[in-house]
């Protein structure tokens, strides 16, 4: 069989439908949006997940017999109440913390130094002072490095304040009128959409629940562990709690990764401030358990009904989406993926469905 033949045979089957072009098409474009318009759409993006997330509560204060516009009402300042909680106190919190611990770094790396001269002296035929001065010379470089990024941050905060001004009033006007009007919204979308569209249709209800199920699972779990992880360290007196604990609390985001990461700091802030003795050990304990019981027990209670993938599939997703689109990439790289799965399992499936109708169709003429 001839490549001309193969490629023909490829076609057929997968685009002799015209709505798997058009839906093809929506797909393509819809990529293609995200990537060339996604920074100067940022807010609109970030008001339709936030909206998205929301969703689900308004709905359910609905089911209760709640009208639609006191349910939005609600809803809609429990989010401005949060978002103001974080805007006002926990964001200065962390940013006092990032600034003692950047101001602190030179002391700690003294302190490194000094426990690496006497591992060489304890053990001098495993560690070289060679190997010490090189480790000294790299952790210099990236001391240095981080220094200077912190200042450069500084200097653009100034640059930045006009975009968190923005974020703060755009987004939550954007989300109350998507709340609003979600119904008239969609029907507009469904609008401009053909007909006949059961491919689509079928696709959509397949990820609709994953989806939803999945993104306020990931901030369920990211509230919860990062809380656990601010109690366990303010229980051992850690310094930079309110910084680690947010930092743990967003390493669920990278699933296999995130957890390894997020544990470096841990270590090196809690081997600093009480050396390596009975505390450091105790700490990694906690932290070790906090780890366990994410990923035994409540990974498993908020993502019981989501699509099976393979750890390659994730971490390839998470490599391919995040580099594409930054943090909302890394945070959606699973739903992502569960989404082009439902499409490589559904589109043959749709398009051989439709087949088979219309052959019913015309036996049915005959």
């Amino acid at each position: 069989m001839t490549l001309r033949k193969l490629l023909k045979n490829w076609i057929e089957r997968y685009f002799s439908d015209e709505e798997a072009v058009i839906l093809l098409v929506v797909l393509l474009l819809g990529f293609a949006a995200v990537i060339w318009f996604g920074r100067m759409l940022a807010p609109f993006f970030t008001a339709l997940v936030i909206a998205f997330l929301l969703q689900g509560a308004v709905n359910w204060l609905m089911r209760l017999g709640v009208p639609k516009m006191l349910a939005v009402m609600v809803v809609f300042l429990g989010f401005v109440g949060i978002l103001l909680a974080i805007a006002l106190f926990l964001m200065p919190l962390i940013w006092n913390q990032l600034v003692n611990l950047v101001q602190e770094a030179p002391r700690m790396f003294a302190s490194g130094q000094q426990l690496l001269d006497d591992v060489q002296e304890r053990y001098p035929h495993l560690v070289t002072p060679d190997q010490i001065q090189n480790w000294i010379d790299v952790a210099g470089r990236e001391l240095t490095q981080v220094g200077q990024r912190a200042l450069t941050l500084s200097l653009a905060s100034l640059g930045n304040l006009l975009d968190l001004i923005i974020y703060l009033v755009l987004v939550p006007i954007l989300v109350f009128f998507m709340l609003k009007d979600s119904d008239r919204l969609v029907g507009f979308m469904l609008s401009l959409l053909p007909q006949k569209r059961s491919l689509m249709t079928q696709i959509w209800q397949e990820m609709d629940d994953q989806i939803a199920n999945y993104v306020r699972g990931k901030f369920i779990e990211i509230f919860i562990v990062g809380s656990a992880a601010f109690l366990t360290f303010g229980y051992f007196g850690l310094p930079y709690t309110a910084l680690l604990a947010v930092m743990v609390g967003f390493s669920v985001l990278i699933p296999y990764i995130g957890a390894a990461v997020a544990t470096l700091p841990v270590a090196a802030v809690a081997g600093f401030h009480f050396g390596l003795g009975d505390q450091f050990v105790y700490v990694l304990i906690a932290y070790g358990v906090l780890q366990a019981l994410d990923g035994n027990v409540l990974v498993p209670i908020l993502f019981s009904e989501a699509v099976n993938l393979h750890p390659v599939s994730i971490i390839l997703a998470v490599l391919f989406f995040g580099g594409i689109w930054g943090f909302w990439g890394i945070f959606f790289a699973i739903p992502l993926a569960t989404l082009i799965k439902a499409l490589v399992y559904a589109w043959p499936r749709g398009i051989k469905h439709r087949g088979d109708e219309k052959a019913l169709e015309a036996l049915a003429e005959d």
